[in-house]
């Protein structure tokens, strides 16, 4: 089973659109923020100062809705990785309702030539 990272947040009146619901924006900023703080809760500092990871691409869907005041928990986990890339699954619930469930591929670059790098061996190992 992969290692799951869960953080909570709590909807304010900034994370809103006109219609007083969640942004679409914002939550794709949880999305974002919550696969760094899993990346850096588990990747050793030295780590992280070699290696960094750039979105490939998203697919999200919104199945309900969160408005101010709402207490939301993220879950994220890393669904498959091969070669480069990691999928990462994003799952944010209200209660027990899933309201938003996003899939991002993500590549791993070496930071000091900003190329894309394969997955080592220790890395896939921190998310098992």
């Amino acid at each position: 089973m992969a290692k799951q990272f869960t953080t909570e947040v709590i909807v304010t009146q900034q994370d809103l659109d006109e219609l007083q619901h969640v942004n679409n924006v914002r939550y794709l900023q949880w999305v974002q923020d919550v696969a760094k703080a899993h990346w850096e809760g588990l990747a050793p500092s030295g780590m992280q100062d070699h290696y960094v990871w750039v979105v490939v691409n998203h697919f999200i869907e919104y199945k309900g809705e969160a408005k101010d005041g709402d207490q939301l928990k993220i879950n994220t986990y890393i669904e498959e990785s091969k070669g480069v890339t990691s999928v990462r699954i994003v799952e944010i619930h209200k209660g027990e309702k899933l309201i938003t469930k996003a899939k991002t591929t993500w590549c791993l670059l070496d930071v000091g030539t900003r190329k894309p790098t394969r997955i080592p061996e220790t890395i896939a190992q921190l998310f098992e």
